[in-house]
């Protein structure tokens, strides 16, 4: 058996950690974790990683490097994401991470993103003949990609992730009619390439890759009694379950959206734009499946390696 290898995406919002070792030459993953970093918090919009977010960084990465030294990794692989590729200070943020954790950190472009988030979700799905739209709402950018189990159609990231939304539209709490009006027009006018992907090539089926999809997905299972494993490839979320979910976001403050049960610290907040933005795409589009990967960029970084191997 190789040693094990240890996949890290360093997303604007949340950190995650995958390990997984070659078993009879196929890759089986052995441990997972995520930890809320918000390496965008407070410089996003400033186009800077803040002091105070790069020493999260480090401490995560350090925590990361134990646990990967008890599975005994030998190669790591780390991607940095949106907060990373526009910081004006990313190369100082790269190199004190080399420097203080020995990680380094290859920067994707957004097409690059999708491309390896769309391998994670067929990883994840038997995605079939019929064409789907695919989603994944980082903290800093959200990719679209368009796509079958064979060919991918159309992809493309665009900078307006959770915290991005955050800091321009959601300054009450509950958020304001007003404040998802004047997003769902930013929408309109920031995905008119996607409005035109759509029409071109008519996917049926929105699937949501990880992050909030996750969080939407355990609120619904335990709703409805639904058994389910974090472990799981796809879990379940109806339209009909979504929209019960979202109206019930918009109507409720930090602390009593941390009372639904199947809530996360990490997702509290940053859920209700993320919620918005699912709502206007399906609301756009007729969109009237929806189905939920578990699997994203790290998976398919794995699946890259795997086919490699």
């Amino acid at each position: 058996m190789k040693a094990p290898v240890g996949i890290i995406d360093l997303g604007t919002n949340t950190f995650h950690l995958l390990i997984a070792g070659y078993q009879h030459g196929t890759l089986k993953i052995q441990y997972r974790d995520k930890q809320g970093v918000r390496i965008g918090h407070g410089g996003i919009s400033k186009r800077i990683i803040t002091e105070e977010a790069q020493q999260r960084a480090i401490r995560t990465l350090l925590n990361f490097n134990e646990v990967m030294t008890q599975y005994g990794v030998e190669q790591v692989y780390a991607y940095g994401t949106s907060a990373v590729r526009n910081a004006g200070n990313r190369n100082e943020f790269i190199d004190n991470i080399r420097l203080q954790t020995g990680i380094d950190i290859t920067v994707l472009s957004g097409d690059e993103e999708a491309a390896m988030i769309f391998d994670g979700i067929r990883y994840a799905l038997n995605l079939g003949h019929e064409q789907s739209l695919v989603v994944d709402i980082g903290g800093g950018s959200v990719e679209f990609i368009i796509g079958n189990g064979e060919t991918v159609f159309w992809k493309r990231s665009f900078e307006i992730g959770g915290q991005r939304l955050m800091d321009m539209f959601q300054h009450h709490d509950p958020i304001l009619p007003e404040e998802i009006y004047a997003m769902d027009l930013y929408f309109a006018e920031q995905l008119q390439e996607l409005h035109d992907a759509v029409q071109v090539h008519q996917p049926v089926t929105l699937i949501g890759s990880s992050g909030s999809f996750d969080t939407l997905s355990d609120i619904y299972c335990l709703q409805h009694q639904l058994p389910q494993s974090e472990d799981d490839p796809e879990t379940p979320l109806t339209i009909e379950g979504f929209y019960a979910i979202h109206h019930e976001l918009l109507t409720k403050n930090h602390n009593e959206r941390m009372q639904i049960p199947g809530m996360i610290e990490l997702r509290v907040d940053m859920i209700v734009v993320a919620s918005c933005l699912i709502r206007y795409l399906i609301d756009t589009f007729g969109f009237t499946r929806l189905r939920v990967s578990g699997y994203s960029l790290k998976e398919g970084a794995l699946y890259r390696l795997h086919q490699t191997s």
